[in-house]
């Protein structure tokens, strides 16, 4: 992670995505969250190392943003719990990004997330990446056509 954060400093593009990531805290101060620049800089890298284990290319920090701004009025989210909060879902994205085999789009996907999150996981980023999205990514590789539906044993 060393690395990342050595980057970080002289790589103009990560300046403009911790600008853009920071400036969603006047989006989310009326929730009552807020990032701080180290908060910032832990979700790029956490972005980073998704992004290679993947085997993934981001030029802009566009789905950090929208995670944020997806996320931000969950119940199940605080300030107390927020960055490391945010730092699951984006590992989690960009996980299932490729265990959806890219045939979910980005928006769909945090939508997804986020009414699992909210509604039947009720706040357990466990139960969203182990369960949840796991059936999600499971019934797209079996063909089902409501690939949502976690309940579905044969379509």
């Amino acid at each position: 992670m060393k690395k990342s954060i050595d980057l970080f400093k002289s790589n103009l593009l990560e300046k403009q995505v911790f600008n853009e990531i920071f400036q969603c805290n006047e989006f989310t101060s009326e929730y009552g969250l807020k990032l701080s620049e180290e908060d910032v800089k832990e979700i790029i890298n956490t972005r980073n190392v998704a992004l290679e284990k993947s085997g993934r290319i981001e030029f802009n920090g566009q789905i950090i943003n929208k995670i944020i701004r997806a996320f931000c009025d969950s119940p199940y989210i605080s300030q107390y719990n927020y960055s490391d909060t945010i730092n699951e879902l984006v590992e989690i994205f960009y996980n299932y990004k490729n265990e959806t085999l890219d045939y979910i789009g980005d928006d769909e996907l945090i939508e997804i997330m986020k009414k699992n999150f909210d509604n039947y996981c009720q706040g357990s980023l466990e139960l969203l990446e182990g369960k949840v999205l796991y059936k999600i990514a499971d019934n797209i590789r079996n063909g089902f056509k409501d690939y949502t539906n976690l309940d579905n044993e044969k379509d």
